[in-house]
């Protein structure tokens, strides 16, 4: 079912059952898979991949639990060129997506959120609202990137890597804020980033590692806590 507000481009491929809403606006060259639905206003660029089952321009909801209310009023959804997504992949409105993106199956991209060229989300990695990610960031399978983060340039994330925004855990008494990663920096397999620290550039952090503190430029830290053994220099 195609909205006849809708504008599509040319050699455009859609797949079966597919369902793009009002005022959605896609490019040349794209590839749209099977059962797909792209939400109202969503923008997509040239030569844009899109796997079977995706949800593209979801709307936040929330029930009355929770502290912080999803935004009302948000803008499209925003996918540059080049961008290839997987399947059952859900991205919601108010992101930007900028060219050259990898998104892999079973991804979650929240609300403001920019996603900048060139960056790689893994297969079934989580990326919550209000997070900024620079160019060529590699965020590998299975990590959850809290809210409030900004993560630099050339960072990479591996595997299941957890990482958290809030000390008091829900009781209101902290100003939200994830850790902040500088250009360069690695984080390994299932290390655990605390709140409001900063990874320094081109620091390194071990694979497991539970890191409380700020970790200094060009610094190794591993273990639990994490401490410092050498430079990355």
């Amino acid at each position: 079912m195609i909205h006849e507000t809708a504008i599509i481009g040319t050699n455009t491929e859609i797949g079966s059952f597919v369902k793009i809403e009002k005022n959605v606006i896609i490019g040349n060259n794209v590839s749209i898979g099977n059962f797909v639905v792209i939400k109202e206003g969503t923008r997509i660029g040239d030569s844009v991949k899109i796997g079977d089952l995706t949800i593209l321009g979801k709307s936040p909801e929330s029930n009355s639990k929770m502290a912080r209310k999803p935004e009302i009023t948000l803008s499209v959804l925003s996918i540059g060129d080049e961008v290839k997504i997987g399947c059952n992949t859900v991205l919601y409105r108010g992101t930007t997506i900028h060219k050259g993106v990898f998104i892999g199956d079973l991804a979650s991209i929240r609300e403001k959120v920019v996603v900048d060229e060139e960056s790689i989300i893994g297969r079934n990695a989580i990326i919550e609202t209000n997070t900024m990610i620079g160019k060529r960031v590699t965020v590998q399978t299975g990590s959850y990137i809290t809210a409030d983060m900004i993560i630099e340039d050339d960072v990479f994330i591996g595997p299941c890597c957890s990482t958290s925004n809030d000390k008091y855990m829900g009781t209101g008494k902290y100003s939200h804020q994830g850790p902040i990663i500088k250009y360069g920096a690695k984080i390994g397999n299932n290390a655990t980033l605390l709140p409001g620290i900063t990874i320094g550039r081109n620091a390194m952090v071990g694979a497991g590692a539970v890191v409380t503190k700020d970790v200094q430029e060009n610094q190794v830290v591993v273990g639990n806590p994490a401490r410092s053994i050498l430079s990355s220099e």
